[in-house]
């Protein structure tokens, strides 16, 4: 079983990692976070070097995210491409014929 204990600091909590890395997230944080069992989460450093957790979304929840997205397009990825293409042979095309 793990142990968890509270700090003088009302944001923090102790818990124990076991040997295998392994720590348990206090229920107020899955709770606050959405974090459910079994689930992922993701650890990420930010440049002053603070670690932060948060909730990975579920494959079940992510399905049709891009269809909701205003982002999304009927347009196949390769005709996008190649558009993408164009304008940057296009914009390098300019610059050095203007660099002449």
């Amino acid at each position: 079983m793990i142990e968890s204990e509270s700090t003088n600091d009302t944001e923090g909590e102790v818990v124990s990692v076991t040997k295998h890395g392994q720590a348990t997230i206090p229920k107020r944080f899955r709770e606050k976070l959405g974090i459910e069992a079994p689930g992922k989460v993701l650890f990420r450093e930010t440049d002053e070097g603070e670690v932060t957790v948060e909730r990975v979304r579920s494959p079940g929840e992510m399905r049709g995210f891009a269809a909701r997205s205003e982002a999304s397009t009927d347009e196949p990825a390769t005709e996008i491409l190649r558009e993408k293409r164009e304008r940057d042979r296009s914009d390098r095309d300019a610059r050095f014929s203007s660099e002449e």
